[in-house]
């Protein structure tokens, strides 16, 4: 039985710059298809993974493992690159990107108290 090499993500560099990372985070689904193109093949791979292991960047993570090919994410992935290849194979590519462009509903503060609690009354014997 081989060991299994298991990497923290927080110890697990970032294939590409922090800004590239930044600018695929914000862009829309068409700019998103347009910064994945200036990606290499082979980092392509390692980001479609490093993203898919993130919550915040799963939805990126798909839309780029979109465009891997699936012999390259088992490579760099393991059994969790197959996987991430067949997820990103069964929803259309425009809902995945949809995803990740949808934003959270607004968060709204309670203006007064949320529970009014009664007075204690003290008997004074």
């Amino acid at each position: 039985m081989m060991p299994e090499h298991r990497v923290h993500l927080e110890d697990e560099p970032c294939p590409v710059a922090d800004q590239m990372l930044g600018e695929m985070y914000r862009a829309s689904a068409q700019g998103l298809n347009e910064l994945i193109a200036t990606v290499s093949p082979t980092v392509r791979v390692l980001l479609a993974v490093y993203c898919y292991r993130r919550a915040h960047l799963a939805s990126i993570g798909l839309a780029i493992a979109a465009s891997c090919e699936k012999d390259e994410l088992a490579s760099a992935g393991g059994n969790a690159g197959e996987a991430l290849f067949e997820r990103s194979r069964e929803i259309p590519t425009a809902l995945s990107f949809d995803a990740h462009t949808a934003r959270r509903p607004k968060i709204t503060l309670a203006i007064g108290p949320l529970r009014r609690l009664s007075p204690i009354d003290r008997d004074e014997d």
